[in-house]
């Protein structure tokens, strides 16, 4: 994966974000336009998503995008195809 790619990333402890690759040394990565990937329907695992996408974004949890994250214990990185990150933006900003 290179910078700007528009990558999922798994985290030790903080959770699954999706977001665009600025910069990466070892498990620490940093994206720009993220979203935070709370619950996901219509995809098995975080691979399929990353395929994929979601087939139910209504029942999808997806809080809303940040400008730039720099996440700590990267443990999965996944790119992502078209189709899934035209899913992810379809999913509506989910608030309580």
């Amino acid at each position: 994966m290179k910078k700007g790619d528009y990558i999922i990333v798994r985290t030790y402890s903080a959770g699954v974000f999706a977001g665009t690759l600025v910069s990466r040394k070892r498990q620490e990565v940093v994206l720009k336009h993220a979203r935070r990937l709370w619950c996901w329907d219509g995809a098995a695992s975080l691979s399929q998503l990353a395929m994929e996408g979601v087939t139910v974004p209504e029942k999808c949890k997806f809080p809303v995008e940040v400008s730039s994250v720099t996440l700590l214990q990267a443990i999965e990185l996944l790119p992502v195809t078209p189709q899934a990150r035209a899913s992810i933006a379809q999913v509506p900003i989910w608030a309580r």
